[in-house]
């Protein structure tokens, strides 16, 4: 009990401080800030409820975690030795070896093969340049040592996801992961929510912004050989994906007192097409759900992990496969990540690829706006594949 006073205090009195804020800002606000607030009204794709940051819960002197965190359901069965790594793709036999050669033909079989059973694999020779990775590394780990007065400028507001605090808080009652995340959109331009951007250290900005354009690129370089293994219209990739929607959301994962009662982040799939993940210090943590029983990745030195998301499901008619996943936390050493979400362009339907419906003579899924597919995915708290099961057509789901 000596330990729950102090924290449930500190809940409180930093979700209160948070609406005080945020209220006693809107009564400040000029009419210039108001009118860029109405732009961007229209791309504002969620919202989740505030809560406080597990980097500070972490700093005091636990030896019980809050109940909130507590998750008594997680300990499925892990993998043994014998299970197969996840797949590793050399980049360079792809984007850099002729075509018709036996080395890509090769490699292209890997990546169809990796992308249809199991959804996850390692990418290397990459060709994102060592230290622009080292720089960026150094910047967000910087960000998250950043004292709680600063990083407070820089929360989540009621009415917007983007900032640091947690996703898929939909409810006071809803157990809550053991982490502290920073996610912002980051392309195209025009969806930026420029007063964050502002405020966030110039070095990181610039970093930012040089990263996640090396992760369009590499995105894209990626799509285009799915497209190629699918036996898709390669421009109606490029169609669906040249000015697509990207988000970076910086993971934290503090030592956790109870590990084997806490989760980083609820097992969930990627509503998006790809997620690229650049683990940035040697902890190990995410685990994939592959035959019913989770698998540990262990990221190769200079290698990025990329999955299957869903809209890359519902784009390849359900031949590729988003896998769900999970992110551990361990007593002994915190993890820093960074997961950068590719999407199809914004104000475009998603559905599957109509080449890929021709050729298979059916569809799997229904077709809805892309705006839409996001404010649901963001209206709800993770559960899984639960969402990607909603946009199967009836008759197709098991």
């Amino acid at each position: 009990m000596k330990n729950s006073n102090p924290i449930s205090k500190g809940f409180s009195t930093f979700k209160r401080e948070r609406v005080d804020n945020y209220k006693g800002s809107l009564v400040s606000t000029s009419m210039e800030t108001y009118k860029e607030e109405e732009d961007h009204e229209a791309v504002n794709l969620g919202r989740s409820l505030i809560v406080p940051s597990v980097q500070e819960l972490a700093k005091l002197p636990l030896t019980k975690i809050p109940l909130r965190y507590v998750r008594q359901y997680h300990h499925h069965p892990l993998s043994d030795d014998t299970t197969p790594s996840v797949p590793i793709i050399d980049l360079r036999n792809l984007l850099a070896a002729a075509s018709g050669s036996s080395t890509y033909s090769s490699e292209l079989n890997k990546l169809h093969t990796a992308s249809k059973q199991w959804g996850f694999f390692q990418v290397i020779n990459h060709g994102v340049s060592e230290s622009l990775l080292e720089d960026f590394k150094r910047e967000v780990l910087n960000f998250f040592k950043l004292p709680m007065e600063e990083k407070q400028k820089l929360w989540q507001e009621e009415d917007n996801h983007e900032g640091f605090g947690q996703l898929f808080v939909v409810s006071e009652e809803q157990k809550l992961d053991w982490s502290d995340m920073f996610y912002v959109t980051t392309l195209p331009h025009d969806l930026h929510r420029s007063q964050l951007f502002q405020k966030l250290p110039l070095i990181l900005r610039e970093k930012l912004e040089a990263y996640s354009k090396e992760m369009k690129k590499l995105a894209m370089g990626i799509l285009g050989q799915m497209a190629k293994a699918l036996e898709m219209d390669g421009d109606e990739m490029r169609e669906l994906f040249h000015d697509g929607v990207q988000s970076i959301r910086m993971n934290y994962y503090p030592t956790c007192p109870e590990p084997e009662l806490a989760l980083g982040f609820s097992p969930h799939s990627d509503a998006d097409a790809l997620t690229i993940l650049y683990q940035l210090n040697q902890t190990e943590g995410l685990r994939i759900r592959k035959d019913g029983k989770w698998v540990a990745i262990k990221p190769l030195p200079n290698a990025l992990v990329v999955n299957i998301g869903d809209i890359m499901e519902i784009v390849s008619n359900g031949v590729y496969k988003s896998i769900e996943h999970q992110a551990t936390v361990n007593s002994n050493n915190e993890r820093f990540s960074v997961a950068t979400f590719y999407s199809s362009n914004m104000g475009t339907e998603l559905g599957p690829a109509r080449s890929l419906v021709a050729k298979h003579k059916v569809a799997n899924f229904r077709r809805v706006p892309l705006e839409k597919y996001f404010k649901g995915f963001f209206a709800q708290k993770l559960n899984g594949k639960s969402y990607l099961d909603f946009m199967k057509l009836q008759e197709n789901v098991t």
